[in-house]
């Protein structure tokens, strides 16, 4: 069976779309998924998504993480779909679509290459030592470093994702630097196991984090730094809960072809 397949990718977060509305791509076992994620030996990706039909909705995100597993949210995930469901026609400059973390509201630019996308509500973050605990449609830990470009985020996110706390269920780990006009955010995956070019569940975690730890309240803008790029986060905060957050970037298609499972 030969597959049609998309490459996107946003601020260096890559990702494999398929547009399943036919529902005829049934290869979602973990191994399929994980093979055509490997970078040496298939499509290579941070993860692979599904496009497919929802009643209620323009379409649904089906997101599965690089290791082959389902996943949850995946905020530069969200925003590369919806430029894809641009590419196939499906939506124009506004789309409201279906994630497993809910409904999701997103506006795209007429070219089609930056998408802000609408994130959860966050009512809370607790603490974990002086680092930050949350879920913004994934599990996420900030902790504030200095000298991140020279830290290695990999050692020390390995060992807290797989800490007694959080080896059953993993988290995403977080390190950010406040550099005065930007924050600089690097990010250990799980699901990837790796560090990644850009988390978009994470620079919003971390840029809500931040403001709590400032008490920056009202309406937040927040300029971001990631390996693979500039994001930007906007939010309002009243001092407890984080209301209308969005997610806003870059999302490009890089290539399209096809494979055989």
């Amino acid at each position: 069976m030969s597959t049609h397949f998309y490459k996107y990718q946003g601020a260096g977060n890559d990702f494999i779309l398929l547009d399943n509305r036919d529902l005829s791509f049934k290869y979602t076992d973990k191994e399929t998924v994980s093979q055509l994620c490997n970078r040496r030996f298939g499509i290579g990706a941070d993860g692979m998504m599904l496009l497919q039909n929802h009643s209620a909705f323009d379409f649904e995100m089906l997101y599965f993480n690089a290791d082959g597993n389902l996943g949850s949210m995946c905020g530069n995930g969200g925003r590369c779909i919806v430029a894809f469901a641009k590419h196939l026609g499906i939506i124009d400059t506004e789309t409201n679509f279906l994630a497993v973390d809910g409904p999701h509201y997103a506006k795209i630019s007429e070219k089609g290459n930056w998408v802000d996308l609408q994130m959860i509500d966050i009512d809370s973050i607790s603490n974990d030592g002086v680092a930050y605990v949350l879920n913004t449609g994934s599990p996420h830990y900030v902790a504030e470093v200095k000298d991140l470009e020279n830290f290695d985020v990999f050692k020390f996110g390995s060992e807290i994702r797989n800490n007694e706390t959080y080896k059953k269920e993993g988290i995403n780990v977080n390190f950010v630097e406040d550099l005065g006009d930007h924050l600089f955010v690097r990010t250990f995956e799980r699901g990837v196991e790796d560090e990644t070019y850009a988390c978009g569940t994470g620079v919003t975690a971390v840029a809500l984090a931040m403001a709590r730890q400032n008490n920056n309240t009202g309406h937040v803008n927040t300029p971001v730094k990631v390996l693979g790029g500039k994001l930007n986060i906007n939010f309002d905060y009243d001092g407890q809960r984080f209301r209308n957050v969005f997610l806003c970037g870059p999302a490009e298609q890089v290539f399209e072809g096809d494979f055989r499972v």
